[in-house]
């Protein structure tokens, strides 16, 4: 993936499922379930795992921190599956209470050069006044200019990346992870693959070189050559755009990224291979 050259400033706007957790023990709740330090988190917003009990990444949560309540905007998961969790697992003792989802609208800045984690989005409703104000912003992001954008930043997505397989640091969320909190869920797992650092795979940008594509093909295997000896990874995510299928995001096998960064794959043919923007594999 070549890097764009002007790194033009871009407003992030989008909807997204929310919930708020009120009572005095909600914190210490969220800190358990969750890989990010909630219990020190004062008037921020985290960004954060859920993980499932052997370590493999179920959603990605950003948790808001307000006065008297935290709000869990739902990045990317299963909105139900994560509130019913949460439910299951409240003790009677826990002052804890999860609010019914409702919809939140989420800004960032961002830009073409630098992670989407490092600067701090803002929350408010569509009846807030602000809302009409920045969704007519001339440099808002449209549909197809953000999905290529988290394409490029190597977001992971539901029942993409997001699959029931990956874990965090397959998917350079490394940063997400607080290593010296207490007891999370995964934490274990996590804690041995850092240690003996047993990484099998890791993600990555791809772009497709050849112009004849086959689109007839479902083969998403990713081979070292034509000839197909080897398969060195598998495709996740495809953009497209103008009919035309250009690039996506892949899982490659580690022992193969050190010696090139061009593969073949059915669908596309000769492909090349990049870091993203925003995983750690920078």
């Amino acid at each position: 993936m070549s890097k764009i050259k002007e790194n033009k400033e871009q407003i992030w706007l989008e909807k997204f499922d929310c919930f708020s957790i009120t009572g005095k023990d909600g914190k210490r709740f969220l800190n358990g379930i969750t890989t990010g330090n909630i219990v020190d988190l004062n008037n921020k917003v985290l960004k954060t795992c859920w993980l499932s009990p052997n370590g493999i990444l179920k959603s990605l949560l950003e948790i808001n921190c307000l006065e008297n309540k935290l709000e869990v905007i739902v990045f990317e998961g299963n909105t139900s599956e994560i509130r019913k969790y949460f439910n299951d697992i409240i003790f009677p003792s826990d002052d804890v209470s999860l609010s019914d989802t409702f919809s939140i609208n989420r800004l960032q800045q961002v830009d073409d050069m630098n992670s989407w984690r490092i600067t701090q989005p803002i929350f408010f409703k569509n009846e807030d006044k602000k809302y009409d104000f920045h969704n007519n912003n001339p440099n808002l992001m449209n549909t197809n200019d953000l999905q290529l954008w988290k394409i490029n930043q190597a977001i992971p997505s539901l029942d993409n990346e997001i699959n029931g397989k990956n874990n965090p640091f397959e998917l350079g969320l490394t940063d997400l992870i607080d290593f010296n909190k207490g007891c999370y869920l995964g934490q274990e797992t996590m804690s041995k693959i850092r240690n003996v650092n047993s990484l099998k795979q890791e993600i990555r940008v791809w772009t497709a070189k050849d112009k004849d594509l086959n689109l007839g093909s479902e083969n998403k295997i990713i081979y070292n050559d034509q000839n197909k000896e080897k398969s060195v990874g598998y495709i996740t995510s495809i953009y497209k755009l103008d009919s035309r299928i250009i690039k996506g995001l892949a899982m490659i096998k580690r022992k193969y990224l050190d010696k090139e960064n061009s593969f073949f794959s059915d669908i596309f043919g000769q492909i090349l291979i990049d870091k993203s923007v925003g995983s750690t594999f920078l």
